[in-house]
């Protein structure tokens, strides 16, 4: 009764326009002080949610996609993928998608990237006769590479909640995130096949001396994941190295990144560590209301009395989530979900790590779509375009992303093998 009362009250504030963190800790509070529960479990919940190494990584990887994007350093990237695949009718597309890929190395959200790449990508495109619904459909769609391909906060997050190897969870987003570029670059393939899209220009610089100045950029995600795999570091250790790197770049190399940038640099990520990090407090506390009622035990015996195939309640989760993630931020989504999920699924044999990945590229999807996609609103901002006119450009876009999260739920080794292998 208590759990619902709070969902009751959840819902009811999200109406009312109460930023989503803020609902979910009044709805909490509220049920916890009028059901005469202990008032000092507020600050308790709260305090054992922050009280995590793996969170630290979370404002070191911010802070770094800071550097990164203050230092140019995005640009040298977009440069570089370009005399890859420029050339190839549609090659700003294969381009968006590769940048992508490079740079959700060093950011790990897809907010980051559209913010670090987007407004590069979609001025080069205008300027090459894209037209603006391709432009920001496929670079919203790029964007979903980066909470999966590691570091990616997303799964950072969903791995404190759902008490898995943070470690483990990073390195299996890397063959998903290569599954979703190879589905997108299909899609941008057949429509330029059909549609007659562009070619490329040349970039004026020869491709060595593109290729000389985007390399230490280059490093970056190389040093990542290779410490990861090489179990050197742990998540917090690898972002910290990640962000110093950015900074010996930005100041040492490229010599773009004054004091000014820089303090700009932590303005940023200071705002954007408060905003998560606040929302993860608050959602300990609503997640807890769920706890003490056994929502969690309830949830496993209400799918266990639908199907004990996994594959069928992996069905059921991914509809439901896709549903989620259109009304529903993606951090609280995850955090509120996964500590319920995730026992359910186990006890019907899904990996954890699987469904880690799954549950975090349902809910990146949802960022595409309206009412609460924060990719699509984004982008409009980037590309100063009508909502409505990005939404036309991503749906033929879903279609790929739609695809890999097939395959990723129907074959668990694409997740697993990886960390299986080097862990």
């Amino acid at each position: 009764m208590i759990s619902l009362v709070s969902m009751v009250l959840f819902i009811a504030f999200i109406i009312v326009g109460v930023p989503i963190g803020a609902a979910m800790g009044l709805a909490a509070a509220l049920v916890i002080v009028v059901g005469d529960l202990p008032f000092s479990v507020i600050a308790q919940r709260i305090v054992n949610a922050l009280d995590s190494d793996s969170l630290l990584a979370v404002p070191l990887f911010i802070f770094a996609a800071n550097l990164f994007d203050a230092s140019g350093i995005t640009t040298h990237i977009f440069n570089f993928t370009k005399i890859l695949v420029g050339k190839i009718r549609g090659g700003l597309g294969y381009v968006t998608i590769l940048a992508n890929l490079i740079f959700s190395g060093i950011s790990g959200a897809a907010l980051a990237d559209i913010g670090g790449l987007g407004a590069v990508q979609i001025r080069m495109m205008r300027e090459q006769g894209y037209r603006d619904e391709f432009s920001s459909g496929i670079t919203m769609a790029a964007a979903t590479i980066g909470p999966i391909f590691p570091p990616s906060i997303p799964l950072i997050i969903y791995a404190t909640a759902a008490e898995v190897s943070s470690i483990k969870l990073l390195i299996a987003g890397v063959v998903p995130a290569l599954v979703i570029a190879a589905f997108l670059m299909l899609e941008v393939a057949l429509m330029a096949r059909f549609r007659g899209l562009p070619r490329a220009e040349n970039l004026g610089e020869s491709r060595w001396q593109v290729a000389k100045i985007a390399f230490p950029a280059l490093l970056a995600p190389i040093i990542l994941i290779g410490g990861l795999i090489s179990g050197l570091f742990g998540p917090t250790e690898v972002a910290a190295i990640t962000a110093l790197y950015g900074a010996f770049l930005g100041r040492v190399v490229y010599r773009k990144l004054d004091w000014a940038n820089l303090i700009e640099a932590a303005r940023k990520t200071v705002l954007a560590t408060a905003s998560v990090l606040f929302i993860v407090g608050c959602a300990a506390i609503f997640a807890w209301v769920f706890t003490i009622e056994q929502v969690p035990i309830k949830v496993s015996e209400l799918l266990l009395s639908v199907s004990a195939n996994p594959l069928v309640l992996l069905a059921i989760v991914n509809i439901a989530l896709l549903v989620i993630g259109m009304v529903m931020e993606s951090i609280a989504a995850i955090l509120i979900l996964a500590p319920i999920l995730a026992p359910a699924l186990a006890m019907v044999g899904v990996d954890p790590i699987q469904l880690g990945v799954v549950v975090v590229l349902n809910l990146m999807i949802g960022l595409l779509t309206p009412p609460v996609g924060m990719s699509l609103y984004m982008v409009a901002v980037v590309a100063d375009m009508p909502v409505e006119r990005v939404l036309r450009g991503s749906l033929p876009f879903l279609i790929p992303l739609l695809l890999s999260l097939v395959v990723v739920t129907m074959v668990p080794a694409i997740t697993t093998w990886l960390p299986n292998v080097v862990l």
